[in-house]
């Protein structure tokens, strides 16, 4: 990690722990090494700082483009591995850029919804993620985070003590349907990405914050 990368780690690691009295189940599940992505319900927007708290390899995250103009901002997100996108999220540029860090090995966070629930249930998944996966080569890790919307969700304007837990899923691969969207028609392309979407948010779903011993040291 870049130090000021592991200050951030370190930083979010303890304010989950102490604010939140967070814990990361099953953190073992994501690769050490390779491209991942890690695919998150969103609840709240520290999701992702949680969600990269749990791990000890460098995880990259998504930003709006238009923060890094600023030159201590943009510094400040370039050494945590920040991606600049739209604010969709869905351009060509922040594409490529997200596709990048995934073929060169990095691990990122991505959120199926596409945006933060508005009543703390989980909401359908947006085809963008399967694109995103169809075109690269990684694994893909569900995560399921519990407590965030109670704790910093739309609702609230400052963040709340309330318990959380980072829930990771055991790995997925989708090399048939990477090997299908090679050569099929545009219509079927298009329900590719909506499938591995939906498998992608299913598999999130089915994730319970079942309590497991294994603790990642700090």
């Amino acid at each position: 990690m870049k130090p000021l990368y592991l200050l951030g780690w370190i930083v979010s690691r303890l304010a989950g722990k102490v604010w939140f009295r967070a814990r990361w189940l099953n953190a073992e599940r994501v690769p050490k090494t390779g491209g991942v992505v890690l695919a998150s319900n969103h609840a709240s927007l520290i999701d992702p700082f949680l969600i990269g708290a749990g791990l000890s390899r460098p995880i990259h995250y998504l930003a709006r483009e238009s923060l890094f103009r600023f030159p201590v901002v943009g510094w400040v997100l370039r050494a945590w591995n920040t991606v600049p996108v739209d604010r969709e999220g869905g351009g060509a540029a922040g594409l490529r850029a997200i596709l990048d860090r995934l073929l060169a090995g990095g691990g990122i966070i991505l959120f199926p919804e596409g945006t933060r629930t508005r009543d703390g249930a989980l909401q359908p998944a947006r085809a963008g993620i399967g694109l995103t996966v169809i075109k690269s080569d990684a694994e893909v890790v569900p995560v399921r985070v519990f407590g965030t919307y109670e704790a910093f969700g739309r609702h609230l304007r400052f963040p709340r003590p309330r318990r959380v837990r980072v829930q990771y899923g055991e790995p997925m691969r989708f090399d048939g349907l990477r090997s299908e969207a090679k050569d099929c028609s545009k219509a079927r392309l298009k329900e590719i990405y909506q499938q591995v979407a939906n498998e992608i948010m299913a598999a999130i779903a089915r994730l319970e914050p079942c309590e497991d011993r294994t603790r990642l040291p700090m």
